[in-house]
């Protein structure tokens, strides 16, 4: 299971976060009364459905929803020592997801990581990757993967046989992989790659440009990369390619960075600060940040950080110029006595938003989710969706503006994954001015 559940009860024992929390009551309702909120009531919620999983352990999901409203699960499974990368598709436009297909092949030994297999559908075709634990490996290696890519092109019946991602022979990590297909047909990918051998690891890239059956030179990105925050992709309507990623600077300080590439993910720029954070965590935090991109090409970054007074906080920012600057970073969550984690975004055509995370405390751990309807202007105030105990939400949006929602419940026996839509009214006015601090 994740290992992350040990590290969330150590930061709460923390020097600095408890106290934390309090000051973030006392400060949140001053952040909270400048910032606009629309009715929650404006938001149309689809019905939830619920799947059991009764394994030994489940990492995931991840979610895609398609033109015609089939939701898309991806996610690992195992039980009696049989590890699983599983797909699965709604047969009706907002309904459950139907039998899930085993994505590797009964030699395949998955790599047992810490997030779900990244997932991409268009129409039949279904793009997914995933770590395979690296053959080569020996005891002294346990973190060595090869990065995978699988496809299916009916649909998700079927998948063919996995293609090797990485293409250099060491025995090292490649994973915390991003997958995104841009408007033009061509597969993006980006990972963390420990093959120059260095102390900190480095984000790396390639590209299919025929599909999936083959994968381009991987190319380095940059360096200094933080090992286990996972990258994140999206591209924009004029072509512009964007990676994410947590990057060290020295010091320990930690700040999520992207990249932009002007040529369809040729090549890329250096990497522009989003949030000036200046948070100093001598570890890898395991909070990646999360991406997207409106038809006027406005990028929208979401991301975890602590910053200087180790308040744990989940932020929003943007920018207006192709990833060159960002706009003053706004403070999405606004709970009591919890803390926001692990937040995703997605983003229609239209610039609605809607950002989904996670709202943990001592003893409870609840799904959230907040949107705005103008281009993050303003913002519903976040509402709880979960009934159990949860964690690792995803949220994913159609062309259409319909979103999909889906995490993991804790249950016994087993586990269940749920999944949720949400369809928003028409867009607002476009607001011109960022959000403020």
């Amino acid at each position: 299971m994740r290992a992350k559940g040990k590290r969330d009860a150590q930061m709460f024992r923390r020097p600095g976060v408890m106290g934390g929390l309090l000051m973030l009551g006392l400060s949140l309702s001053s952040i909270a009364a400048m910032a606009r909120a629309e009715s929650p009531a404006a938001l149309d919620l689809g019905q939830k459905f619920t799947t059991e999983h009764k394994v030994k352990s489940l990492v995931g999901p991840s979610v895609q929803i398609d033109d015609a409203g089939s939701l898309s699960l991806a996610w690992m499974e195992e039980n009696k020592e049989v590890r699983s990368v599983l797909y699965a598709r709604s047969t009706e436009p907002g309904g459950p997801p139907g039998a899930p297909v085993r994505i590797n092949r009964s030699e395949d030994v998955p790599y047992w990581r810490q997030e779900a297999p990244a997932l991409v559908v268009q129409g039949n075709d279904v793009f997914v990757t995933w770590g395979l634990a690296h053959p080569k490996a020996t005891a002294e290696q346990p973190f060595a993967t090869e990065l995978r890519l699988s496809r299916s092109n009916d649909g998700g019946r079927t998948f063919q046989p996995s293609i090797v991602v990485n293409d250099d022979p060491g025995v090292i990590q490649h994973t915390f992989d991003a997958l995104h297909r841009d408007a033009e047909g061509r597969l993006h990918l980006s990972w963390i790659d420990g093959r120059e051998g260095k102390k900190d690891p480095g984000t790396y890239v390639a590209r299919s440009l025929d599909q999936g059956q083959t994968i381009t030179k991987n190319a380095k990105v940059d360096e200094g990369t933080c090992v286990c925050c996972r990258t994140a992709i999206a591209s924009g309507p004029d072509g512009m390619v964007y990676v994410a990623w947590r990057k060290i600077f020295e010091g320990n300080v930690r700040e999520t960075v992207v990249a932009r590439s002007t040529d369809h993910g040729d090549t890329f720029e250096p990497s522009v600060i989003v949030g000036h954070d200046n948070w100093v965590f001598p570890a890898c935090p395991h909070r990646p940040a999360s991406m997207g991109v409106d038809r006027q090409g406005r990028l929208y970054v979401v991301w975890y950080t602590e910053g200087t007074d180790e308040i744990p906080a989940v932020y929003l920012a943007f920018s207006d110029d192709r990833g060159r600057t960002f706009s003053p970073k706004r403070q999405l969550n606004v709970s009591k006595n919890t803390f926001p984690d692990h937040p995703q975004i997605a983003v229609d055509p239209e610039g609605r938003l809607v950002v989904i995370w996670e709202e943990q405390g001592p003893v409870k751990r609840d799904v959230v989710m907040s949107a705005s309807m103008d281009r993050g202007a303003t913002f519903v105030a976040p509402q709880k969706l979960n009934e159990r105990k949860s964690q690792t939400p995803v949220v994913a949006v159609n062309r259409h503006g319909l979103f999909a929602m889906a995490w993991m419940e804790h249950g016994m026996p087993g586990h269940k994954l749920v999944t949720q839509t949400l369809r928003m009214p028409a867009v607002t006015a476009a607001a011109d001015a960022g959000p403020s601090r």
